[in-house]
C-alpha cells in the first residue's frame, strides 16, 4: 500500500500537497492525512510545510537528504524569484553566504519566514510593476527563476536590509559582467528614487558611467539606512554617506 501510494504520488514529480494527493488517490483527506503521518514517520516523505510534502529517494534515508535550498524556496510559493542577497551570493558578487534564502513574489503568504530543512527562508512580497528581471537556472533537474544580476542588484538597493547593507552591494560593482544600460532601465522602472540615488552615487565612485538623471530632490537620505544615521553629506545624489568603507575603492 505505501509504495503503491508513494508511486501515484511521484508521477507527476517529487513535490505534492495534500489537495493534489486526494485528487489523484481519492482517498478521503482525513484518512490521507493519517497515511501521510506514517509514510514521513517512515522517512518516505518529508513535509516541507503545512500540507506540502516532498518524496523522497528510496535509496536515502530519513533526514538525510534534502532538496537544494533554491530548488526548496522556489516551492513555497507561486510566483516566485530567488533574489536578493541569496542571488547575490549565486552570482559570485558577494563572498558572504547569507544564512537565509530570500524569496521575492507577488502572492500573499501568511507566513513571511520559515524554517524547512534547517535552512530559514524569508518570503517577500513585492508589487507586480517590480516583478522583472528573471532568468531560469537548472539547478538538480528543476528549473529555479532568480533574478538576473541587474535586478539583483536594483533589488538590493530598494531593500538593503535584505541584502546586508550597501558594503554588500557594492561588492557587485567589481565585476565587469554588468550591463548598465539594463542597470538604469531597471532603476527607473522600480519606481524608487532612493535606487537611482544609491545607484549613481555607487556609479561615482567607482567611475563608471552611467547615464542617470539626478531627482529633483531636496532632502536627504540615508545611504544605507541599516546603519548609524550620522556621516558626511553628498550633495550631488542628496545622500548622508553613513558608511565608512565601500570594498575596492580606497577612499569615500
Amino acid at each position: 500500500m505505501s509504495l503503491n501510494l508513494i508511486r501515484t504520488l511521484a508521477r507527476d514529480g517529487e513535490v505534492f500537497t495534500i489537495d493534489e494527493a486526494v485528487a489523484k488517490t481519492s482517498i478521503k483527506k482525513e484518512v490521507l492525512r493519517v497515511l501521510l503521518s506514517r509514510l514521513e514517520t517512515r522517512g518516505l516523505i518529508e513535509r516541507i510545510e503545512k500540507g506540502k510534502y516532498l518524496i523522497i529517494p528510496l535509496d536515502s534515508y530519513h533526514g538525510g537528504y534534502s532538496l537544494h535550498e533554491f530548488v526548496v524556496g522556489s516551492l513555497l510559493v507561486h510566483p516566485c524569484a530567488i533574489s536578493y542577497w541569496s542571488a547575490l551570493h549565486w552570482y559570485g558578487m558577494t563572498e558572504q553566504i547569507p544564512s537565509t534564502v530570500f524569496v521575492q513574489t507577488t502572492s500573499r503568504k501568511k507566513k513571511q519566514l520559515l524554517e524547512i530543512f534547517g535552512v530559514d527562508y524569508r518570503i517577500v512580497k513585492i508589487k507586480e510593476e517590480k516583478f522583472f528581471g528573471l532568468r531560469h537556472e537548472w539547478i538538480e533537474e528543476t528549473s529555479v527563476p532568480i533574478t538576473d544580476r541587474e535586478k539583483t542588484i536594483i533589488d538590493c538597493l530598494d531593500k538593503l536590509h535584505y541584502a546586508g547593507g550597501i558594503q554588500e552591494v557594492s561588492k557587485s560593482f567589481l565585476t565587469k559582467e554588468l550591463q548598465m544600460e539594463r542597470l538604469v532601465t531597471y532603476a527607473q522602472s522600480i519606481g524608487n528614487s532612493m535606487v537611482i540615488r544609491r545607484l549613481g552615487y555607487l556609479c561615482d565612485i567607482f567611475h563608471i558611467p552611467i547615464n542617470l538623471e539626478i531627482p529633483n530632490i531636496r532632502k536627504y537620505e540615508m545611504l544605507d539606512p541599516t546603519m548609524p544615521k550620522t556621516g558626511n553629506l553628498n550633495t550631488k545624489w542628496r545622500l548622508i554617506i553613513n558608511v565608512d568603507e565601500i570594498a575596492g575603492v580606497d577612499s569615500i
